[in-house]
């Protein structure tokens, strides 16, 4: 039997739902890395649409009241102040729900903060199956919609770890960024004295030879699990962690796919435009011939319920990543 160890920067506890099963959490991690980041930045503005404790960004609130702007339930107006306050040198941070700032504001990111390159950042909570409210609620399509949005940096973390780093990162940035918010007692599997996030660039967490799967926000942790549970078999899985969706590293997922032509991509997202839309669309343009299979979410919209039981509902799980990638090894 042939087993992988874990790199570096990963430790032994790994997610196996959307914010349960992990032995250690670190509670509102945005939070509490945008005070850090506010306290070394007096530009860093907070603004939120009827959501600071929902998307922690009450932390912030709490630190620093006259930096912060409560909007009401108006995305629209939330957006387009960012966009304006950035006009005028603020680093404002906006946070609302994923469903309420790509459908409802989607013209507002395009044009106010894309196209004039504004220094906005979206911060956007309840992304994919991690909310069982349903189709009104789950953001399941906003990676497609965003990534296809030129001038816009789009990222997906993976636990509290990347959720800290990633925030630190953007308000360093100059230029409008779209993020995934994985929000309360978040799980902790990444070592943070180790891992490094950066944007554009994708970590191998984990090597092996037989299949790679490739993961992006909280399915990075089911990928390492399955990974586990193929160990056990006899196969050896790379995991190649992509935090940012776009730029897309195009040169270590290349370098991957060119080696390990058997690919199971996991995503928090629908399969259509998100990050196995990406690797395929990578596979076409390098000539690459590779067996692909993507775990996420159908073409559909979500069922109310447990966030345990949509996962396994909509065949989400670790278990489901390792059959996908028994499957393709067929």
């Amino acid at each position: 039997m042939s087993t992988t160890a874990p790199a570096k920067g990963v430790t032994g506890s790994i997610l196996t739902s959307a914010t349960e099963g992990s032995a250690n959490t670190a509670n509102a991690p945005f939070g509490h890395a945008l005070v850090r980041a506010a306290e070394k930045n007096p530009r860093i503005v907070g603004l939120t649409a009827d959501l600071g404790k929902y998307t922690d960004i009450h932390v912030f609130a709490e630190k620093f009241p006259t930096r912060f702007f409560q909007m009401g339930m108006a995305e629209q107006s939330l957006v387009g102040c960012a966009c304006g306050l950035a006009r005028t040198g603020f680093v404002p941070f906006a946070t609302t729900y994923a469903v309420f700032a790509t459908r409802r504001a989607y013209d507002f990111i395009a044009i106010g903060a894309a196209l004039g390159r504004a220094n906005v950042k979206i911060i956007a909570g309840l992304p994919g199956l991690t909310t069982g409210y349903g189709g009104t609620h789950q953001g399941i399509e906003d990676l497609a919609l965003m990534r296809s949005v030129p001038n816009l940096t789009v990222i997906d973390p993976c636990d509290a770890t990347e959720v800290a780093q990633a925030t630190t990162a953007i308000a360093e940035h100059d230029g409008p960024v779209y993020m995934r918010l994985l929000r309360g007692q978040v799980p902790v599997f990444l070592d943070e004295k180790t891992h490094r996030f950066e944007i554009g660039k994708a970590r191998l967490l984990l090597d092996g030879a037989d299949v790679a799967i490739i993961s992006t926000g909280l399915m990075t942790g089911r990928a390492l699990e399955a990974a586990k549970d193929l160990a056990a078999s006899g196969v050896r899985a790379a995991v190649l962690h992509v935090a940012t969706i776009k730029p897309f590293d195009t040169a270590a997922v290349g370098a991957l796919l060119a080696r390990v032509p058997r690919v199971v991509t996991a995503e928090n997202h629908v399969v259509t435009g998100g990050l196995g839309s990406a690797v395929a669309d990578l596979a076409v343009a390098e000539g690459l011939p590779i067996k692909l299979r993507k775990v996420g979410i159908p073409d559909c919209f979500c069922e109310s319920g447990s966030l345990p039981w949509l996962a396994k509902h909509y065949k989400m799980t670790a278990a489901d990543i390792a059959t996908s990638a028994h499957d393709v090894l067929k």
